[in-house]
């Protein structure tokens, strides 16, 4: 069983956050011990207070691995445009990868309870937002931070219909809708330049 977990998460510290992410994921941040995570690991919790020390030290480690993670694996920053293509891959994430996105829902929610960790979980959304305005800006738009930040908010709105209560079918073609506004916009821009 041991065994099973090293290979499903691999080995070391990736390992660790990777299970860490799962843990919360499943259990919410409350549910976070170095016990579970090295249960799901198939590791001694030993190991995990010899990389990161802290419980909070972990979930600092697995807030910023999450946020690279999903970010690199749904290519914001070098999306031409919010197309099908990108609206399949980021369903396909979703589907592939629930508990990257759950993790990161969980830390946003369990910031507002907890002050210390606003700080990280602005830093969180603006990396999104930060991929979306690099790309947005490449493709045309102008003034591209708050769009970005409109968005971004409708994606990460439609990823969390996809985790819940909405068929992934209907949020792509949401996405699809997202990325023909965009485009009709940048057309309206460039018309009244």
């Amino acid at each position: 069983m041991a065994t099973d977990r090293i290979n499903r998460y691999g080995r070391g510290r990736e390992a660790l956050l990777a299970a860490t992410i799962a843990v919360v994921a499943e259990r919410g941040l409350h549910g976070l011990t170095f016990r579970a995570v090295a249960e799901l690991a198939g590791v001694n919790n030993t190991l995990i207070s010899h990389h990161f020390g802290t419980k909070d030290a972990l979930l600092h480690e697995a807030v910023a691995w999450a946020t690279a993670r999903a970010i690199r694996l749904s290519d914001l920053s070098a999306t031409e445009t919010i197309d099908g293509d990108f609206a399949r891959a980021l369903v396909e994430l979703v589907a592939s990868e629930p508990q990257l996105q759950v993790f990161q829902y969980e830390f946003v929610l369990e910031a507002r309870r907890r002050p210390d960790l606003r700080e990280e979980a602005v830093a969180l959304y603006e990396g999104y937002i930060e991929a979306l305005e690099v790309a947005l800006t490449r493709h045309g738009h102008t003034h591209a931070r708050p769009l970005a930040r409109a968005v971004f908010a409708a994606l990460d709105g439609l990823v969390f219909q996809q985790l819940t209560v909405a068929d992934p079918d209907v949020v792509q073609e949401a996405i699809e809708r997202v990325g023909r506004l965009l485009e009709a916009s940048l057309i309206e821009s460039r018309q009244s330049a």
